[in-house]
């Protein structure tokens, strides 16, 4: 893949990340208007992060599409990839956060609400920033980090392997961990309640069984074995590359790393909203009802550029559509 190649699908890529994180993280604030969880301030901030890797990304694209022969100073180069690796570390560390609120949700329901209030969540989400920001900014701060700068703007032109070992020892291999492990106890206790419902059926008193709210924990399990399961694949392949490349310099060349590889990790960030869009009904609700506002105010629009149009008895009401008749 040449330059401009790559530079063009970069562009369709972080145009995808901006479009549907924007999306997503419209809906999910209107969620937050309506019902208060503060849980989802955590979705809403994946959204963010997301957000701003596709933001960043745009710098890559100009110089990738730019016919310009002069590279661009090094300290610059290695601030745009500070900027680019910081809301990706923090789209690593919200989700680690998202896996954690439902985690405690499932293990500790009555509890929840006192332990995670508004303080403690915009706490941990300042924290998370903070993390990724050293995370990203990691190279300034330490000189041995950087590499022989020759002129071209990518992850090994101004970075050692060794730096990208540092964030798979401190980021990477620590949130597969946490995953993991919070995902295999989210699944323990689930069983246990599908088997307290089970118990509770068999003496007929199924109808004071707490089947909703377990309903809804088991498609919060659902949605965070998706979330684990594409990060997983999305990061792994580049992760595992830079650390051969770490061993083995003449093993792997850059190119494959930087840009297939990379693409594949940037891929997360895209798939992250989409999946909150397909996944979590009260997500895909507000996505529907803000296309169905945005179709009211912009066909009028169109009719009133269209000319004289045919008598008519005037447009026809639209019905509206109950969320059980949505979700069939």
């Amino acid at each position: 893949m040449d330059g401009f190649a790559f530079g063009v699908v970069l562009a369709v890529l972080a145009s995808l990340i901006i479009a549907t994180n924007i999306l997503v993280a419209v809906a999910l604030f209107r969620l937050i208007q309506k019902n208060g969880c503060t849980g989802l301030y955590f979705v809403f901030n994946l959204a963010v992060a997301d957000f701003l890797v596709g933001i960043t990304i745009t710098g890559l694209v100009t110089d990738e599409l730019s016919t310009h022969s002069h590279p661009p100073p090094k300290m610059f180069c290695i601030l745009r990839m500070a900027f680019i690796i910081s809301p990706s570390a923090a789209s690593i560390l919200t989700m680690i956060m998202v896996t954690f609120d439902r985690y405690l949700a499932i293990k500790q329901p009555f509890q929840y609400f006192r332990i995670m209030s508004s303080l403690v969540v915009g706490a941990c989400i300042v924290g998370l920033w903070l993390a990724a920001c050293f995370i990203g900014f990691l190279p300034v701060i330490v000189q041995g980090f950087q590499q022989t700068y020759e002129g071209k703007c990518t992850f090994f032109g101004v970075f050692r392997p060794t730096y990208m070992l540092t964030i798979f020892c401190i980021g990477f291999f620590p949130a597969l961990f946490i995953f993991i492990y919070l995902y295999c106890d989210i699944l323990k206790i689930a069983s246990l309640h599908v088997q307290h419902i089970r118990e509770v059926a068999q003496v007929g008193l199924s109808g004071n069984s707490p089947l909703p709210h377990n309903t809804s924990d088991m498609k919060a399990v659902r949605t965070v074995a998706i979330l684990i399961g594409c990060f997983v694949l999305s990061w792994s392949p580049f992760f595992i590359a830079s650390i051969v490349k770490t061993v083995c310099q003449k093993c792997l060349p850059y190119d494959v790393i930087e840009r297939y590889l990379w693409l594949l990790g940037l891929c997360n960030s895209l798939l992250n909203p989409l999946i909150y869009a397909y996944w979590q009904k009260e997500v895909r609700l507000q996505i529907y009802q803000l296309c169905l506002c945005v179709k009211r105010k912009v066909f009028p629009l169109f009719h009133m550029e269209s000319g004289p149009q045919v008598p008519s008895r005037g447009p026809a009401p639209i019905r509206a559509i109950s969320h059980p008749q949505f979700q069939e």
